[in-house]
């Protein structure tokens, strides 16, 4: 049985999932997806799990699709297929999502990135949108990474494929923070405690409406928005998180320290 390409570990309340593939640069391999996966459906169904960190070994985190398994497949064989699952579960995932990169990412690897809630690298991490260099399109990963860059950065850097650092991946919306090497685990440490804070059913519910499109006027949804905020202020969380607010105490989700 070959070793395993996916690490899965929960401490605290924090399920950190770590592709561990460095020979390859952690490409997207049909082992690697299958065991990134499984763990993030673990992740997902366990009640004890807050908050998610993907994360990696070895300097990049990781290249895209594991083009030596690509070559001469037909495109029902191709990999990037099982793509859109991976995608999909980081994206709605009702617990939030940490993206930590202490090096490069490509391609599919951006799409990934793109699809979390909090992505921090470090200040050397570089990116690219490599597809039309090698003669493929972006497609898969731009329903998640365009909603997150701005139209112009999306433009240019999807058709040339140039390659840019972490400083502007955050001035275009790929990643919320750079830093040093030394401040990589602290920053994460310090998003993932704040997310924590938050009560599992309304960071899900939270999630969802970011996710949803917005109605062209602000009275076109207020009677929606008010159901579900009324419904949370009533809810057993919501009177949680008030009770404990009134009594000076942390609300009864927050992981112990």
């Amino acid at each position: 049985m070959a070793d395993e390409l996916v690490h899965y570990d929960v401490v605290g309340g924090t399920a950190t999932i770590t592709l561990d593939s460095p020979h390859n640069r952690n490409a997207l391999s049909a082992q690697l997806r299958r065991e990134l996966s499984e763990s993030l459906d673990k992740a997902r169904a366990d009640d004890a799990v807050r908050v998610i960190v993907l994360t990696h070994t070895g300097p990049v985190f990781c290249a895209g699709m594991d083009l030596k398994e690509a070559r001469g497949a037909g495109a029902g064989n191709q990999g990037v297929n099982e793509f859109p699952k991976i995608l999909d579960q980081l994206w709605t995932s009702p617990k939030p999502v940490v993206a930590k990169l202490a090096g490069p990412a490509r391609a599919g690897g951006i799409g990934m990135v793109a699809a979390t809630d909090i992505a921090v690298a470090v200040h050397e991490a570089t990116f690219a949108f490599s597809e039309v260099r090698i003669g493929v399109v972006p497609a898969v990963i731009s329903l998640t990474v365009l909603p997150r860059l701005n139209a112009r950065a999306a433009h240019e850097l999807f058709l040339t494929g140039d390659t840019f650092d972490a400083k502007r991946a955050v001035e275009i919306g790929l990643l919320n923070s750079a830093v040093t090497a030394d401040e990589l685990d602290g920053e994460v440490a310090r998003y993932v405690k704040a997310l924590a804070l938050g009560g599992p059913k309304a960071l899900a519910a939270t999630k969802e409406l970011l996710s949803k499109p917005r109605p062209v006027t602000p009275g076109e949804g207020f009677e929606a928005m008010n159901k579900l905020s009324a419904g949370f202020f009533a809810s057993e969380e919501g009177q949680e998180g008030i009770t404990a607010f009134t009594q000076k105490r942390k609300p009864n989700w927050v992981p112990e320290a």
